[in-house]
């Protein structure tokens, strides 16, 4: 008496299965898409759904950023330079619905546009550029890929070459330049320095032409500098004030 009938212990065994089968619990991040006979029936999710075992079909879209890496892509720049480029791309799905039914695989699809994408990109422009202005690259492969994406239903929402690899003949030719600019710039501060020395040393003249005094103190300093050091042979300028008497008395003569 305490064991079930045997058909009720399959009607309960079927009703289970189907429960099992028909219960679905999806996560706050994800939707699922409903085919039912081939048809979209209907977008539902998160949390409990259910669905009618063997007629319909349920498809799960993750909802979250999706960090995608684009491989190292082989890149000749518009000056004829061979480079290696790759780039992370950061993307979700805004609409389950058309990222299901609008693009057969819409990650795998994603992938190969921002590779040909970046290689496009690349290719438009000089090596000089890639190196100097990734913050633009960045911004139009992000466009690009937003507008080319719309149709699928995701939103790129950044993109960011992450490294460029460039030959070792051309590493070694970047070097060589840099250390000519460095070297250019020194002879042009080392110029500079010169060149202001030169004017004060102009305008030093012109006070000592017209206040004589001031070289007799230049001369008076010049010896106090030469007195403080140790050195064996010591050299006294004379003035050539000194010798002016003595100049006009041979005139006289």
């Amino acid at each position: 008496m305490g064991a079930f009938p045997l058909p009720t212990l399959v009607v309960i065994v079927l009703v289970v299965m189907f429960l099992a089968a028909a219960i679905r619990i999806l996560n706050e991040y994800e939707r699922a898409v409903i085919f039912r006979l081939g048809r979209i029936r209907d977008v539902k999710g998160p949390g409990l759904i259910i669905i009618i075992p063997g007629i319909d079909r349920v498809v799960k879209v993750d909802m979250r950023t999706i960090t995608m890496d684009v491989p190292p892509q082989d890149v000749i720049t518009k000056d004829n330079v061979s480079i290696k480029v790759s780039a992370v791309v950061y993307f979700r799905v805004m609409d389950a619905n058309a990222a299901v039914t609008n693009v057969e695989n819409y990650l795998y699809a994603t992938s190969q546009l921002a590779q040909t994408t970046l290689r496009s990109v690349c290719g438009q422009m000089e090596l000089d550029e890639i190196l100097s202005e990734r913050e633009k690259i960045n911004m139009h492969l992000q466009a690009i890929l937003d507008r080319s994406t719309e149709p699928w239903g995701i939103k790129v929402s950044l993109v960011e070459v992450k490294h460029i690899d460039l030959p070792e003949e051309m590493k070694r030719s970047m070097a060589k330049q840099a250390e000519a600019e460095r070297e250019r710039r020194a002879k042009v501060i080392n110029a500079e320095g010169e060149f202001q020395a030169a004017q004060k040393l102009i305008e030093a003249a012109a006070v000592m032409e017209t206040q004589p005094m001031s070289l007799q103190l230049r001369y008076l300093q010049t010896l106090n500098q030469i007195a403080s050091e140790n050195n064996s042979t010591t050299v006294f300028p004379i003035p050539i004030d000194l010798f002016k008497p003595f100049l006009k008395l041979t005139e006289k003569e």
